[in-house]
């Protein structure tokens, strides 16, 4: 298991429909849990959970912790 860290400019909703959209549609995991603060997904064997936290009004924190999804995660980063 591996756990990121990124700071983005990004509201916490706007990074959450991005990780939707990112793991849940372009990658076809399906979602296994959704708050108002993370969304976790789940398939091929891993898992991807994407939690935010708004700590300045222009700067979210974004945790992630994946198993088998390195590499697809590190590209979500790049991209909020």
């Amino acid at each position: 298991m591996a756990r990121y860290s990124k700071e983005s400019q990004l509201q916490p909703d706007e990074v959450l429909r991005r990780a939707a959209d990112f793991f849940g549609t372009d990658l076809g995991l399906k979602v296994a849990e959704r708050t108002e603060c993370c969304v976790s997904f789940e398939g091929g064997g891993g898992h991807v959970t994407v939690s935010v936290a708004r700590c300045e009004p222009d700067r979210t924190d974004v945790d992630l912790e994946t198993r088998e999804w390195d590499y697809q995660v590190k590209k979500f980063m790049e991209e909020i």
